[in-house]
């Protein structure tokens, strides 16, 4: 589509003008709720699924086997093939930062607590990520690179100013990076790291296409608010569906020294991973279906994406 081409070419760092984009026909617009996805298609033979374990305190329980769960798929119990803790499995990330003019007044603190992560988390040699930032559009800051200073160099870039294209951001980072990077039967742990207020005012796509996006694109989201006010904003909900929907976790610190303890316990949370496979009994039909990993012991709880797409294989590739 015209539209789509477009807007994902802007994504990837081509200086586009705005008008462009507003001027693009009508038809191929996707601010419709009912636009089709684009065809993304994955065989499902067997069904991944990442995920960790904690307790009462919400502390990682990393010492379970694979008799001491249950995995059902639309209400139905599946067989467990395989069964693995995972530690040191590639990383490729996404870190997405909201640099509208929302988030001004602490944007420093945002672009430290980034930096430091970043130098932490990645291994050179065997993760990388790339960096988007998002204001009245999204954009392509810097592309995937396991070279750190490189994406603090970008982070250090970024000004705050204009709107806040959140659900773009999401959708194209989905869609056009980690789908293109790392698709879904690729061995890598796919993640979204947002740190945002969560208040979308710009996006041309919808928060239920940006969702779709993330779902079929298999990546687990981490979102930390940017709201420090002590009060839960529409925008904080937003961000915590956006993390449960896709297996990952909602921060909302209450100041800005506590940024780094939310890049922490993402670090923690993504060393800390079981990963489990299923060969569905359901046909693939096409559509979305939910998925619960149940845990067998008493006050545990897991945490997982909630479903897959069941991508029905091309005429050309029927396996």
């Amino acid at each position: 589509m015209l539209h789509a081409i477009t807007v994902g070419l802007l994504f990837l760092g081509l200086v586009l003008p705005l008008q462009a984009l507003q001027n693009a026909p009508a038809a191929d617009s996707p601010d419709s709720e009912g636009e089709q996805m684009p065809p993304i298609r994955v065989l499902v033979e067997e069904v991944t699924v990442p995920f960790i374990v904690v307790d009462g305190r919400n502390r990682y329980v990393t010492n379970l086997e694979k008799e001491d769960f249950q995995v059902m798929e639309e209400k139905r119990p599946q067989q467990i093939i395989s069964f693995v803790r995972e530690n040191n499995l590639p990383l490729r990330l996404g870190l997405l930062i909201d640099t509208s003019n929302s988030v001004r007044d602490r944007f420093v603190f945002e672009q430290e607590a980034a930096s430091d992560f970043l130098r932490t988390m990645l291994r050179p040699g065997q993760d990388k990520a790339f960096l988007a930032s998002f204001d009245t559009m999204a954009e392509l800051v810097q592309d995937f690179t396991d070279q750190v200073e490189e994406l603090v160099d970008g982070i250090n870039r970024l000004r705050p100013g204009g709107g806040t294209a959140l659900y773009d951001a999401i959708y194209y980072g989905a869609r056009d990076r980690l789908l293109e990077e790392a698709p879904v039967s690729s061995n890598y742990r796919r993640a979204m790291i947002l740190l945002s207020d969560g208040e979308d005012n710009q996006s041309r796509f919808s928060r239920q296409q940006a969702l779709e996006m993330a779902r079929r694109a298999e990546v687990t989201i981490y979102a930390i608010s940017t709201n420090i006010r002590g009060l839960r904003m529409p925008g904080d909900k937003v961000l915590r569906e956006f993390s449960e929907e896709t297996g990952g976790s909602y921060f909302q610190p209450t100041r800005w020294e506590d940024l780094d303890s939310a890049f922490l316990e993402i670090e923690n949370e993504l060393r800390s991973q079981y990963s489990l496979s299923y060969r569905p009994t359901a046909p693939r039909d096409g559509r979305y279906h939910s998925i619960e990993i149940l845990p067998g012991k008493k006050g545990l709880k897991v945490r997982a994406r909630l479903g897959y797409f069941a991508n029905i294989p091309s005429v050309n590739n029927p396996r």
